[in-house]
């Protein structure tokens, strides 16, 4: 059995330092794009692009990542993105355009993506089904303290160095995240798989269509961008895009991208629904609380970011616990707590969110949103991939981490064209006053106090659509079947029935 030939902590361990960075870089820009849109002089919706290109980059080839290690090893798939990642890293620090940063940002979300679907895939593929539990648990918390860590870690280093550093950091903990890996990690029997290039052209082009019209949306007031394109236009081909991408997944012959037999278990789906709403849900509450703390309140990076510490902070302590409690509790009981923190803690932030407001005041929910953080990833990555069979690994991981990424993708575009409405809706015209930098002189324009409240509010709101997503992954996991219980789920009976 593949777990018995190797030390499968001290591979995780190794994996997990890799997958700490490149889930931090998903948050650790937030908390610096004033700071780009005053160095590169470019206004709020381009500094945006340079988070949201990286996670559409990240998401799109996720899927077919996940094959390629099944294909060639995990290992050496994980090498190779790590490699891209950190030299991209170095590139972004050297930009001095902001089309020359999301062009870098494009190539280092293309080796975060190479790496993520070998975590889960080695975890899969090494530890035995009663012990996989505790690794997804370290695995979610990790996944957990580096979303909320990327704002602090971001806001320090900004502040003490400047945006560029936010990149330059990666650099040598790529370097010793590759030593590490080389070293620790094993290299496991490959699978042999074909790829369907159409599948990935297909999910490609109808994510971008998706997300382009989505983040694009406000800034040509829902109307039509060139010649005969138009927002709508772009969206609905999106949308029929993906559609037929599921179409063609259910009548390919080759092996497909995502194999939609894996969502015959409930858990899985469910999971993969939860899932996609809290990396929506965690990319998109942190652009206004950083606007907000920034420019509103007039915090300097480091201050912005030290806001996220208690969460930081519960989320630390809670994750061993929860981690202990996974593999014996139900997960709905577990991974619904989360989610239901998740929901009060967003719709509370929102509604605090004012110029006048005290700074306890803030960081009570956010603690809470910390406390929701430590209560839902382990449930939910345990969930989804308890029962995955090693040759499903690659596919299920890939799956699994692309509708995260998915999530995440859109709600980085879906609160960007949200916060410019309600900018819009409170400030009017003036709205691009404050979103952002003045001419040549390159200086961020500060708030006049008459507006500092239409402003706040128009942040507050912006948060009420990740809340309310949060009840729709609430309802997702009261769902959930008891995977504790002695019952074979229909992966495990055909993974038995495979010769």
């Amino acid at each position: 059995m593949e777990s018995q030939q190797v030390n499968p902590w001290r591979a995780l361990i190794a994996l997990c330092i890799g997958f700490f960075m490149i889930l931090v870089d998903s948050t650790i820009v937030s908390v610096a794009i004033p700071a780009l849109q005053e160095g590169l002089h470019t206004n709020i919706n381009n500094a945006v692009w340079v988070v949201s290109a990286y996670l559409l980059a990240y998401a799109v080839p996720l899927l077919v990542a996940g094959r390629l290690g099944d294909r060639f090893g995990p290992r050496r798939l994980y090498l190779i993105g790590l490699a891209i990642f950190t030299v991209s890293s170095l590139w972004c620090g050297l930009t001095d355009s902001i089309g020359m940063l999301i062009a870098a940002r494009v190539t280092q979300g293309l080796g975060a993506a190479l790496m993520t679907p070998q975590t889960m895939a080695v975890i899969t593929r090494t530890f035995p089904g009663e012990r996989r539990g505790q690794a997804m648990s370290l695995w979610g918390a990790v996944a957990g303290v580096a979303t909320l860590v990327g704002p602090v870690l971001g806001g320090v280093i900004t502040t003490s160095w400047g945006w560029e550093w936010i990149f330059y950091v990666n650099v040598p903990v790529g370097v010793i995240g590759f030593a590490l890996a080389w070293w620790l990690v094993p290299s496991l029997p490959v699978h042999s798989h074909s790829f369907d290039w159409v599948g990935v052209a297909l999910s490609g082009v109808g994510l971008f269509c998706l997300v382009f019209g989505i983040q694009e949306g406000e800034s040509y007031d829902w109307g039509t961008m060139w010649s005969f394109v138009s927002v709508p236009l772009l969206i609905a081909v999106g949308l029929v895009l993906m559609a037929i991408f599921l179409w063609w997944q259910s009548r390919t012959t080759s092996d497909p991208l995502v194999p939609l037999v894996l969502f015959k278990d409930r858990n899985f789906s469910l999971a993969n629904i939860a899932i996609s709403i809290v990396g929506f849900v965690i990319t998109a509450f942190a652009l206004p609380m950083m606007l907000y703390a920034q420019v509103v309140r007039e915090l300097s990076p480091t201050q912005a970011g030290l806001l996220f510490v208690p969460m930081a902070v519960v989320n630390v302590i809670g994750a061993p616990f929860v981690g202990q409690l996974v593999d014996r509790y139900h997960p709905s009981l577990i991974g619904g707590f989360g989610l239901v923190c998740l929901t009060v803690s967003l719709f509370w932030l929102g509604a605090v969110l004012t110029p006048g407001a005290a700074t306890w005041q803030l960081l009570l929910p956010l603690a809470l949103l910390g406390l929701a953080n430590a209560f839902m990833w382990s449930p939910l990555s345990v969930t989804a991939t308890r029962t995955l069979p090693p040759q499903r690994a690659g596919a299920g991981a890939g799956v699994y981490n692309m509708t995260r990424q998915v999530g995440a993708v859109i709600g980085s575009a879906a609160i960007a064209a949200v916060m410019e409405s309600r900018l819009h809706a409170h400030l009017g015209a003036s709205a691009g006053s404050y979103s952002a930098t003045e001419g040549s002189g390159g200086a961020a324009v500060h708030l006049p106090a008459v507006v500092a409240d239409g402003f706040s509010r128009a942040m507050g709101e912006s948060l009420y659509l990740p809340a309310a997503l949060a009840i729709v992954a609430v309802a997702a996991v009261a769902f959930f079947r008891n995977p504790h219980r002695p019952r074979a789920t229909e992966l495990e009976k055909q993974a038995a029935a495979t010769p």
